[in-house]
């Protein structure tokens, strides 16, 4: 199943990125530029989504529309992809 959620990245004073989910609480990545930001978020959205839906009632946060989300002083918005297999086997 494919879940597409928005990341928000800010530049940080070392030239790279720290990221966050609006929609996932405490979903958070960085990196040193950022299309290492970018990957790192796909890893910690991947991780978190494992998380939750593994729990015995999972809860899939709604998915915010990009254009809901303020930014300021240099953010940037990205949708970040994630496949996750509910079982082994599973393909869509």
């Amino acid at each position: 199943m494919k879940f597409i959620y928005p990341a928000v990245f800010t530049p940080d004073s070392q030239g790279g990125y720290n990221a966050f989910f609006p929609d996932l609480e405490g979903c958070i990545a960085s990196g040193q530029s950022l299309d290492d930001a970018i990957e790192n978020a796909n890893e910690a959205a991947t991780q978190w989504l494992t998380v939750e839906l593994t729990e015995e009632t999972p809860i899939i946060p709604p998915v915010s529309d990009p254009g809901d989300i303020p930014l300021s002083g240099g953010q940037i918005l990205r949708n970040i992809q994630v496949n996750y297999r509910f079982y082994e086997g599973w393909d869509e």
